[in-house]
């Protein structure tokens, strides 16, 4: 199915909760203050397009396309990426509430997450090589069997990550946060 396409178009406070956005191919749009919450998105496509101070919680995206996309002080909660198309699939996230998001068993290789609130996410057998984790909460973030190689956690805190559960080469921790690679072995660190 061809999806009309919408391009170079900026749209500001608008609410896609009771005036659903059309459904289309939007290229280097810009969605600034816009409420998303609960909308369906599903097999929209989003090429390299900006959210600014939106509200994207619970919305549904099956097969929705993010190519290039950038996500700037928006609010996320139970956003489920893992649900989107794949191909093509790249993001990055500002200043976002990403709380009990679902981005389990994609590829998000050299993804920046910067200033975010990733509490109770989920990367299970997540492919994170070489992202960027900076200044971001990450308490209760599930980390299971997820390819962290090379990524960068040297801003990062509050995160649980085990070791013997995840691939972890080369990535970089500063020396004040490594007790989130040990909790899981219930050690006693002092100063």
């Amino acid at each position: 199915m061809n999806l009309p396409f919408i391009a170079d178009k900026t749209f500001t406070n608008q609410d896609f909760t009771s005036t659903p956005l059309q459904k289309a191919e939007y290229d280097n749009c810009i969605f600034d203050n816009c409420n998303f919450s609960e909308a369906f998105l599903t097999s929209f496509s989003f090429l390299e397009c900006e959210f600014n101070e939106c509200n994207l919680s619970l919305v549904k995206i099956k097969e929705a396309t993010f190519k290039d996309v950038v996500f700037n002080d928006c609010k996320m909660v139970g956003f489920p990426l893992q649900e989107c198309n794949t191909l093509l699939l790249s993001v990055s996230f500002n200043h976002c509430d990403l709380q009990l998001a679902l981005f389990n068993g994609l590829s998000l290789k050299q993804t920046l997450f910067n200033n975010s609130n990733l509490t109770k996410m989920d990367f299970t057998e997540t492919n994170l090589t070489q992202a960027v984790f900076e200044n971001c909460n990450m308490e209760q973030a599930i980390f299971e069997a997820s390819n962290l190689e090379k990524a960068n956690f040297e801003t990062a805190y509050n995160f649980n990550i085990d070791p013997n559960h995840n691939r972890l080469k080369g990535a970089k921790f500063s020396k004040n946060n490594l007790e989130g690679l040990l909790k899981n072995h219930q050690l006693v660190i002092s100063e």
